[in-house]
């Protein structure tokens, strides 16, 4: 007979979040410039010149030196000489001097002597004077000219450290010569699931198997996240089989997630598996939340192990709400919020938990009296239908006792 696990010692959510983003990144590596996009950025873009380096023209028109034409207008037009044309990729050689226009495209380098340019809409033709240009609004120095440092200063940070690169990110590295980026290792987590009632998905359960969905789903959040995911398939309830998986995988890997086991019944193997681990082992098992109590949080060395519950609901929600954080810090990013809720919504019907206890509430988005309102989905953690219909997760936090109906709240979108 199977001994009983020791009783949860439930930790509050807040805590449980602490002690998971004490987890270092995982290495450093270098990709090239093409393949950087999604990455995590290891070293902060500062910048080694001034961008632009050069004057440059933020219009079509003409380059002039502003005390030239600061009068001109419709009625009183003043001429210039023209004396060169700046187009795309090309400079002017000589000095603007007073007197003279120099052409210019959007983005050309404002030749020497210049300190403005006159919009082409500013000007006309000089009528019976070829080789000029009549200027019909007048501009005060600096007018339509980028300024030397003006979009990126000398010695300014760019992008810091820790940034998810986006391809916006990509063209400023790019300008800046940067070809070779090191970007933080996409951590490697095994992921498997325990239990005998399980089959793979191709399988016909017998009487009272199911199929095992939560390796999967926990695979895809992992990449999603991210990371790299290593399935590990299933593993029967059989203490030295898991210990020697869990051991084997996270020498093996960045970290490990198992689903199942996380409880404290008779055939709840996870925690006494993963209290076998050397130290520092377990750190907590059992957060004060619902659902996803159970989940236990170990490391094998410096690397994290994580107990899942088996239940569906519980693992998904669990993940997002601590383990996505945990593998985003893993993988080198800074993370400035582990629960972003970017929607509001009003709440429709009064919800009511203990203080001490953080909620996640599988959440469904409609507009009533065209205000975003939450409707609440029914089932409990065993059910898969409430998270397939949710929009997203609402967090009731620790503190809050009830939130009467109309309530304003924030809305994690999946």
């Amino acid at each position: 007979m199977i001994a009983r696990s020791e009783s949860l010692r439930l930790i509050p959510a807040d805590e449980a979040r602490r002690l998971l983003a004490t987890v270092p990144p995982v290495g450093v590596e270098t990709v090239d410039l093409s393949r950087a996009v999604g990455r995590v950025l290891a070293t902060p873009l500062v910048a080694d010149v001034d961008m632009p380096s050069e004057l440059r023209s933020a219009m079509d028109g003409y380059a002039v030196q502003a005390a030239d034409v600061a009068t001109a207008t419709e009625h009183a037009p003043i001429n210039l000489t023209i004396v060169g044309t700046v187009l795309a990729g090309t400079t002017f050689d000589g000095v603007l001097t007073s007197g003279q226009a120099v052409g210019i495209v959007t983005g050309g380098v404002v030749p020497s002597g210049g300190d403005a340019v006159v919009m082409v809409e500013s000007t006309q033709a000089a009528p019976g004077k070829p080789g000029m240009v009549a200027i019909v609004k007048g501009v005060s120095a600096g007018a339509h000219v980028v300024q030397r440092g003006e979009d990126v200063p000398s010695g300014a940070t760019v992008l810091s450290a820790g940034r998810r690169l986006r391809a916006s990110d990509i063209a400023a590295l790019a300008s800046f010569g940067i070809v070779d980026v090191a970007v933080f290792r996409r951590p490697r987590i095994a992921v498997f699931a325990t239990g005998s009632e399980l089959c793979l998905p191709e399988q016909t359960p017998r009487p009272g198997q199911v199929r095992d969905s939560n390796s999967y789903v926990l695979a895809a959040e992992v990449e999603q996240a991210g990371g790299i995911a290593v399935r590990a398939g299933i593993v029967d309830d059989d203490l030295d089989r898991l210990r020697e998986t869990v051991l084997r995988l996270a020498a093996e890997n960045d970290g490990v997630i198992l689903s199942g086991g996380s409880s404290i019944g008779p055939k709840d193997l996870t925690g006494a598996v993963l209290r076998a681990l050397p130290g520092p082992g377990v750190v907590f098992h059992g957060i004060d939340i619902r659902p996803g109590k159970p989940t236990v949080f170990a490391l094998a060395g410096a690397k994290p192990v994580i107990g899942m519950p088996g239940y569906p609901t519980s693992s998904m929600v669990v993940f997002e709400a601590f383990v996505r954080p945990m593998l985003a810090r893993l993988g080198g990013e800074a993370v400035a919020d582990d629960f972003p809720s970017p929607v509001r919504a009003r709440l429709a019907k009064a919800y009511v938990k203990p203080a001490s206890r953080e909620d996640y509430l599988r959440v469904k988005l409609v507009m009533r009296d065209g205000e975003p309102t939450v409707d609440v989905l029914p089932g409990g953690s065993a059910a898969i239908s409430n998270v397939l219909q949710a929009d997203g997760l609402v967090r009731v936090p620790a503190g809050v006792e009830r939130w009467d109906a109309g309530q304003w709240v924030a809305v994690r979108l999946f």
